[in-house]
């Protein structure tokens, strides 16, 4: 059984920015993760492989709390959800961290205020080769500085639907974007938005992280190594193994530190997997807080319109984020989705002709609506047997109905008088985080606020299952940001000890 100093567990958005962060320490650090790198393939910018014929959907069944099987559409490669994400990386707003009140609950405040986390948000938008533009949007918290890179430009027609906005009283924002776009094009013209990343363009975990972590001589990766649970040490107190399945064989590592990052489902999943308790689960709380951004796509139709952009996704509007614009409590974050296009519409309106549906995408514009789900201990992940169970309860649907509504006036008075819209389901990965989160209280939170198990000192967790509140933006960049500042504490606590 090897001994290296840390096993990080997956290698998605926390795991591949904890290890880059540690790999110049020069400690043993392996990476097991479930899957492996993902091969550049034609599917890979083939919306009929991807959205109709779920090409690159995982072979395996979760369960609603009425027992009935689902496919999650979570992804195993390397970079880990991050490969298919639409490399938005908004930064949390300051008010997120404070305590929120919405209309239908409260979203409780964070162990530390904006401040503590920023510094890490701006080391984070410099690994992921941010391009934005710094104050464009009135939401917007105090940063370091302007980023890095320029936006993403818009397209003709995205460009022309900004300016509508503009006129209508929004205050559009450019989205912070993870996107070599030049280099993104120059391998098929496509939009990015849900289409996997083969090291062309993206900017992703493996490619900003993972690659790089793997470049200095300390750092290893197992792929296809499946971790099963994690054994304790006789007195309960440490982890003394990490358990995990590879090429049919299982096999054990006893590292130093253990950093957990599996994804929100997948590292709860582990935990509870590997006692009767549940590991780090004194609280009981392992599993419970599970939050999943509620999303609905809008579709803006105007006959008049011609969208011939090929990506779209370059801005989005917050005049609702922090309340409803009449002094009410906040409603949530509207972006543009990827280009919807025929191809792409054809997997929910099966018996439409392609054609048909290419010539009304023609007309739409595509929008994403966004509002928080609040924290519930009954909104959880558990285990039945070796089965997964995923008990989400909908929550601030108020706030959902509000912002569609909202969003629906302003895009009818900027000249589409159709507005279409959907709800997106639990299949669909939407930001899961919260099943095992910070908190200073031992007795009501797995984690202390650096990310360490209260119950296991050479255990840490660094994925979006620590994330206290869902808040209403993309939550990639402020997993990025915690795990950095995770990875900080480790090496001033644990590496100089």
């Amino acid at each position: 059984m090897s001994s290296p100093d840390i096993v990080v567990i997956g290698a998605g958005m926390g795991g591949a920015t904890i290890a880059h962060a540690l790999a110049p320490t020069g400690a043993d650090i392996l990476i097991l993760d479930k899957g492996g790198q993902l091969p550049d393939r034609p599917e890979n910018r083939d919306a009929r492989a991807i959205f109709q014929r779920g090409f690159f959907r995982p072979d395996e069944f979760w369960y609603d709390s009425q027992g009935n099987p689902f496919n999650p559409g979570n992804y195993y490669f390397n970079g880990g959800n991050s490969k298919f994400y639409g490399a938005v990386l908004l930064r949390y707003r300051a008010e997120d961290f404070d305590g929120v009140a919405h209309a239908d609950g409260f979203a409780p405040a964070w162990p530390f205020r904006y401040g503590e986390i920023a510094p890490y948000y701006d080391e984070a938008e410099r690994l992921y080769k941010v391009r934005g533009k710094a104050g464009e949007d009135p939401t917007e918290p105090p940063r370091g500085g302007d980023f890095d890179f320029p936006p993403v430009p818009d397209e003709r027609a995205i460009a022309e639907v900004r300016e509508r906005l503009r006129k209508v009283g929004l205050k559009p924002f450019s989205l912070p974007l993870g996107v070599d776009i030049d280099a993104w094009l120059s391998h098929g013209r496509t939009p990015w938005d849900a289409f996997p990343d083969a090291r062309t363009g993206k900017m992703d975990a493996e490619t900003c992280a993972l690659l790089p972590a793997l470049a200095h001589a300390n750092v290893r990766l197992q792929n296809e190594a499946e971790v099963k649970r994690l054994i304790l040490a006789p007195d309960g107190k440490r982890i003394e193994a990490v358990e995990y399945l590879q090429g049919g064989e299982i096999r054990r590592v006893a590292p130093k530190w253990v950093v957990l990052a599996a994804g929100a489902v997948r590292s709860a999943v582990i935990l509870l997997a590997s006692s009767p308790e549940g590991v780090a689960n004194r609280s009981g709380m392992v599993g419970r807080h599970f939050m999943n951004h509620n999303l609905s796509a809008m579709i803006g139709v105007d006959p008049r319109f011609n969208n011939d952009s090929i990506y779209q996704k370059t801005f989005a509007v917050n005049d609702f984020y922090l309340s409803d614009g009449k002094g009410g409590p906040p409603l949530g974050n509207v972006q543009l989705l990827g280009r919807v296009s025929g191809p792409i519409l054809k997997s929910d309106l099966k018996n439409v002709p392609e054609f048909v549906l290419n010539a009304v995408a023609r007309k739409t514009i595509d929008f994403l609506i966004m509002t928080e789900d609040l924290p519930d201990p009954a909104s959880r992940v558990r285990l039945d047997g070796d089965k997964i169970v995923l008990e989400w309860r909908r929550s601030n649907m108020t706030a959902h109905e509000r912002l569609k509504v909202a969003m629906r006036q302003k895009l009818k008075q900027a000249g589409f008088p159709i507005v279409l819209t959907h709800l997106f389901d639990r299949k669909t990965p939407s930001h899961q985080c919260g099943t095992i989160r910070i908190g200073a209280n031992p007795a009501t939170a797995p984690l202390d606020p650096f990310g360490r198990a209260h119950d296991h000192p050479n255990l840490f967790v660094a994925d979006a299952s620590t994330l206290v509140t869902s808040a209403a933006v993309n939550p990639s960049l402020t997993v990025a940001a915690l795990s950095l500042r995770t990875a900080r504490h480790i090496r001033e606590t644990e590496l100089k000890a």
